[in-house]
């Protein structure tokens, strides 16, 4: 069996994000709780992801890369930025039940998908090329045990605060 490594967590993670982005979908303007379950389940999902690559996985590969992975991290970056900054609070602040809400989560899933996809085709790539497969398997441990830490949760909780306030 092919020993669990980091990208391929990450990758697991963006395909149930996907998923969930995919069933809320179908859903109508009629389902707040079952929008609200989804979007809940979205952001337990993606928060988490997203503040533990910026913190350790990112830095990582852009110690580690030429000019090309660089700007493969900038893209990166710059993605989280405009869906935590603009994205995530702009879909908190809609009402589930409108089609305001639908059209923002489309949008929101649109770019969860275009930035995983990126990450996936390009950044993983590289990644695998400057990262061991010792060190991508401890990034994994490190990734899960850090998910269950105080630390982890607080971070967490803090970037939950932060999408509803901005």
């Amino acid at each position: 069996m092919a020993k669990q490594d980091i990208l391929k967590t990450l990758r697991t993670e963006h395909d149930e994000l996907r998923a969930l982005f995919d069933e809320m979908k179908g859903t109508t303007d009629r389902a707040d709780k079952k929008r609200g379950d989804l979007l809940d389940q979205i952001l337990s999902g993606l928060v988490p992801h997203a503040k533990w690559e910026e913190m350790v996985f990112y830095p990582e590969f852009q110690k580690r890369v030429d000019r090309d992975g660089l700007q493969t991290h900038a893209e990166a970056v710059e993605e989280h930025r405009a869906v935590e900054m603009r994205v995530i609070p702009d879909v908190l602040k809609s009402e589930r039940t409108t089609p305001e809400f639908a059209g923002r989560v489309k949008v929101f899933g649109e770019l969860i998908d275009h930035h995983a996809t990126e990450e996936e085709d390009t950044m993983f790539k590289m990644a695998r090329k400057v990262f061991s497969a010792e060190e991508l398997a401890q990034l994994d441990e490190d990734y899960t045990g850090w998910k269950a830490s105080a630390q982890g949760k607080q971070i967490v909780e803090k970037a939950m605060k932060e999408f509803a306030v901005l």
